[in-house]
């Protein structure tokens, strides 16, 4: 599920940025490598590094969902999980070329900002025809200090983005199918 994400990410980045790829210029890969300069192999690159996976307790839902059949029984669903991936995004120039990064950077930002929704045309794998929509909340505080992951990784600092993606994740594998009721005959009880 998580390659699934990560392709959809980057068909929605090759799709909602052409310049990126199609310009007369050496085109940007995008790798989910560690975000140190040995790991990026092509440059200019963006890349996200998939860094913390958890649930999100407050899109918990625990309603089972009822689709009623033709032959007199229901499918009983479980709502899936939704869990949050969250992403660093740098971006890494040819060479030593900050204003090459920033701008790359400040496109990303702007599609983030301006797209909250993952587009279902472009989900993959096991992420497509979602039962919930997959979201993209961006530039919200996911590393408390960003100078400790760094540090963690062995890398110099970098400017970042931060983006969390939350996407479906099915509880169970077969929905059961029970059978409905179909008629209530209540009865009284007689008192003495």
């Amino acid at each position: 599920m998580l390659d699934d994400l990560d392709s959809s990410l980057r068909a929605f980045l090759h799709h909602e940025l052409p310049e990126l790829q199609n310009s007369g210029e050496t085109q940007v890969a995008i790798s989910f490598d560690l975000p140190v300069e040995d790991a990026i192999q092509q440059t200019p690159a963006i890349n996200l590094f998939l860094y913390d996976v958890r649930e999100n307790l407050e899109r918990r839902n625990r309603e089972w969902r009822m689709q009623r059949q033709d032959n007199g029984t229901a499918i009983k669903t479980q709502p899936p999980a939704r869990v949050d991936c969250s992403y660093l995004i740098t971006a890494w120039s040819s060479g030593d070329d900050p204003q090459q990064e920033h701008h790359i950077l400040s496109r990303i930002m702007r599609l983030l900002l301006r797209r909250p929704v993952l587009p279902d045309d472009l989900l993959q794998g096991s992420l497509q025809d979602p039962i919930c929509p997959v979201l993209l909340t961006s530039l919200q505080p996911g590393i408390k200090n960003p100078g400790e992951i760094w540090q963690a990784l062995g890398g110099l600092p970098k400017v970042s983005l931060h983006c969390t993606v939350t996407i479906p994740v099915p509880r169970t594998e077969d929905p059961e199918e029970v059978p409905l009721v179909l008629e209530h005959r209540p009865q009284l009880s007689r008192f003495s």
